[in-house]
Order: C-alpha cells, then structure tokens, then sequence
C-alpha cells in the first residue's frame, strides 16, 4: 500500500470515528464523580474552622455516544439509563440543565434552614415569584416564555408563590387575556398570553408552564453556598452538616475526612439519592474515613444497604454510616474520637 493511500485510509477513518463520537443513542450514562471537600465553597460569616473535612460526592452523567456506551457496558460502576428515566417527556436538554441547577438551590436553602434551626438561630424567607422551569408544548407560553424566566407578576397583581400564581390563573375562563411580567437575564419584560386548557386535561386551564417558587432565605450571620455548576438535590445533607460545623465551636469533625450523600428536607429527613455506589468510588478514591448513607429505615435496597456492598467489593476501610435524619449525623459526629 503506498503511502498516500495509507495516509488517506488514516484520515477517513479518523473522520468516521470523529464524527461517530457525536452521535448520541437514546441513553445516559453515569459514572464516579468527585469528593469535594465544602469549607471551601461555604462560608458562614465568622465561622469556626474545622481539623478535618466534609465532602460532598457527585456522579458524572452525561449523554451516551458509541464509545461511551460500550465502555459502560463493560465498567463495573458505570450504569446506563434510558434517556426517559433521565428527562420528562419533552424537556429540553437546557430545561433539564435548569431543573438539575434550581434542585440544587432548593437543597441549599433546605440545609441552610435545618442546620441554623439546630444551632438555635431564627430563618425567615423573602419570597420574590416563581421561576419558570419548562414550558410545554402546544400551549400560549410556548416561544414567548423561556425556562428561568422570572415571573413577578399578573396583570397587576404582585404575588409571592407558585400557588398564588395557579389560584389567580384558575379562576380565569377560556380564551382570557392576562399579562404576564417577568424578568429575563436581568431586564424586565411583559407579555399577552391566553388562558388555555391543557391538551391532556380539558377541564384545567393555564398558559402552559411549570413553576416553582423563587425564594431567598434570610439568615444572621449571613452564609454564602458557591457551587458553581453542580446541579442535583443530592449533596443536602452535606451542606446542612458543613453549615452546622461553622455555627458552633466544637468541630464534628474530629480531624476525620468525611463524605456522605443524601436529600434533606426542611424538617431534617435524609432521603435516597442516586448513584450511591459511584459516589462510594469516589469518596475511596479522594481518601475518605467515613461515608454517610441515607437509611431509609432500613428498607430493603436502601442506599445504605448497597453502600455496604460496594465498600465491600471495592476492599476500602472507609466506614459506612446509616443516617435517616440530620440529627441522626450530629448524633453519630459528636460522638466520634478525635483521630489519632
């Protein structure tokens, strides 16, 4: 074979496994993330310092090309789901990048809530409208609204919260005009949009949009969360305990690296979050003592249950700790022995 042969072999196949690579397959594939550790990235206004650390645990998720998908395939704690596990019916991939960006802001202002409450310190809301998460199809805010969009207001009716804002849009009639104003990338604007039914259910009427309340908590000292671009609800339990650790002046840590997962909710409940064992992975390979695991109660297949299988499996010494509450965590910190 001669070489310019050779050579234009190379490059057509060079071009083909280039441009394969940007073929996506109706899959995602998930894979270890990163333990990041949260004094960095948290800042409460003259709080304590820590000997150890917290860490948050995060699963990479990505759309699924050939490669990736074969790789998968043959990775023990690599998972693939189907696209429809992953996304609603219809959403965009930024609607889904969006939904990922204000569940993480949702699980801030949760762990800011739960960890001042614990240290004895007043919370208060300033409630500012509601942000829109997706617009459907079909529908009047279709090409007139845009996902994080901020709507403050209707006609000229100023309101706080996504139930006030479905109340005054129910009680209007088909075919009703109603002026919309919202704030998009910092500039005010208003739009005409008719009130409509809903094409899978006639005897509902709206504009064809999904909300959710855009809220700022207000908290003395003042606390700053920087997560940049890290989206999920998952690492609420991490911020509740790093918050917490800078309120008071004995260090849960106790000089240990620890790293968890888990949702939590206002009134302190961890809950089951997804890709426990990449995150296990992860917080072995960033050298972590302890990991703490959403319980569930001890059901069956509980996050905490498969946590234990993989920190077996993988042979680390990191130790598994089931937690169903926030003051489960704090119970079980308080009480660790200063590492040695």
């Amino acid at each position: 074979m001669s070489r310019k042969i050779y050579i234009r072999n190379f490059l057509i196949a060079a071009i083909i496994l280039l441009a394969s690579s940007f073929y996506y397959l109706p899959y995602y594939v998930s894979k270890p993330g990163m333990a990041k550790e949260l004094e960095p990235i948290i800042e409460v206004d003259g709080g304590y310092d820590e000997e150890g650390s917290l860490m948050l645990t995060t699963v990479r998720m990505g759309r699924a090309n050939i490669y990736s998908y074969i790789l998968a395939k043959l990775s023990k704690y690599q998972e693939i789901f189907p696209a429809e596990m992953i996304k609603y019916e219809h959403e965009t991939d930024e609607e889904y990048a969006l939904r990922q960006l204000r569940a993480m802001d949702t699980s801030k202002l949760s762990a800011i809530e739960v960890a001042y409450k614990k240290a004895g310190i007043p919370v208060e809301y300033r409630y500012k409208g509601v942000y829109v998460m997706s617009v459907l199809p079909d529908m009047p805010a279709e090409g007139k609204l845009k996902p994080g969009d901020r709507i403050f207001k209707i006609n000229d009716v100023m309101f706080k919260s996504s139930d006030e804002f479905k109340q005054y849009v129910s009680k209007k009639k088909k075919g009703d005009m109603i002026q919309i104003s919202y704030v998009r990338n910092g500039k005010a604007n208003r739009t005409m949009l008719q009130v409509m039914p809903f094409p899978d259910n006639r005897d509902q009427l709206g504009i064809g949009i999904v909300l959710e309340d855009d809220k700022e908590i207000i908290v003395e000292p003042d606390v700053k969360v920087n997560t940049d671009e890290i989206g999920g609800p998952s690492a609420g339990l991490m911020f509740a305990l790093e918050i917490y650790n800078q309120l008071t002046e004995d260090d849960l840590t106790q000089g240990f690296d620890i790293a968890g997962t888990g949702t939590i909710s206002p009134d302190g409940t961890v809950g089951r979050i997804g890709g426990i064992e990449q995150k296990i992975v992860a917080a072995d390979k960033a050298g972590a003592d302890i990991f703490l695991a959403p319980n569930e109660k001890g059901a069956h297949g509980s996050n905490y249950e498969i946590a234990v299988k993989t920190a077996t499996d993988i042979g680390t010494d990191m130790k598994i700790v089931p937690v169903d509450t926030f003051d489960d965590a704090v119970f079980y910190l308080e009480n660790l022995k200063e590492k040695k």
